[in-house]
């Protein structure tokens, strides 16, 4: 249960970048994403989260003083646009027709 809830916590999280006009969030609000989807994880969860997602090359992180500040990347969009998936995140679902 853990893998998926790690995988879904992913793809919630490139989701929520993506919303963002310059696509980037910050990893006490990206914790505040996942718990309207009831994953309630704290801020150290999430950011070892994020820099999993760094490491699949989805996203770029900076750190912000006590916060880590994602930004997606054309990687991680393509994941979302179901171009190219990136293993250890959920797929997205197919857009309604």
């Amino acid at each position: 249960m853990d893998k998926i809830i790690r995988e879904e916590a992913r793809l919630i999280i490139l989701r929520a970048l993506a919303d963002e006009p310059d696509g980037r969030c910050n990893s006490s609000l990206l914790v505040r994403h996942l718990e309207v989807f009831g994953i309630n994880r704290p801020r150290s969860w999430t950011e070892a989260e994020v820099r999993e997602l760094e490491n699949r090359g989805a996203v770029r992180v900076m750190e912000a003083g006590s916060v880590l500040v994602a930004q997606l990347t054309a990687r991680g969009q393509d994941h979302l646009e179901r171009r190219a998936f990136l293993d250890g995140v959920k797929r997205p679902s197919l857009p309604e027709a």
